[in-house]
């Protein structure tokens, strides 16, 4: 099940599967997800309905922590990389190879720990936005740069 809200950052498509939240879509959405079925829209299924009041607290500068149960899908790797991104605290940011070297790997496996963060499916609530280059600069965000630094923005009140 789906359902969509108005966000500063565009239009968000979220989804549900089995009471718990899968994915968070950019629009413009691409058609049954990529090919993956979402099934029908629900608006007022609890899951959906809480994910939208809480995204919507957060956006307005309320919530700093959600608390929402998620269910992403990937890899061992990918979900070891999802779960450190979830203690990078809000207003804060980390470099992709600090999150490798939080992971026990070296710096090396910051192109690895990238890959799985540009496959986050359950972006601002897993905050893959909060990484950032080594030398502190904006790097790539799946949802594209400008809605990256409009999060950083909204959680630091800085400008990039």
């Amino acid at each position: 099940m789906w359902t969509t809200l108005d966000s500063p950052i565009g239009e968000l498509r979220v989804v549900e599967r089995d009471g718990a939240l899968t994915a968070i879509e950019f629009s413009p959405f691409r058609d049954a997800a990529g090919g993956r079925p979402i099934g029908d829209r629900e608006d007022d299924h609890p899951v959906l309905a809480e994910a939208v009041r809480q995204l919507q607290a957060y956006f307005a500068g309320e919530l700093t922590d959600f608390d929402l149960p998620l269910a992403p899908v990937g890899s061992d790797f990918q979900q070891r990389v999802w779960a450190e991104l979830q203690r990078i605290g809000y207003g804060r940011t980390a470099s992709y190879g600090e999150v490798a070297r939080r992971l026990g790997h070296t710096g090396a496996a910051s192109r690895a720990v990238g890959t799985a963060n540009g496959r986050n499916p359950i972006p601002v609530v897993i905050p893959c936005h909060r990484v950032i280059g080594a030398d502190g600069t904006l790097t790539g965000y799946a949802g594209g740069m400008a809605r990256k630094q409009t999060l950083l923005q909204l959680e630091q009140g800085a400008l990039f």
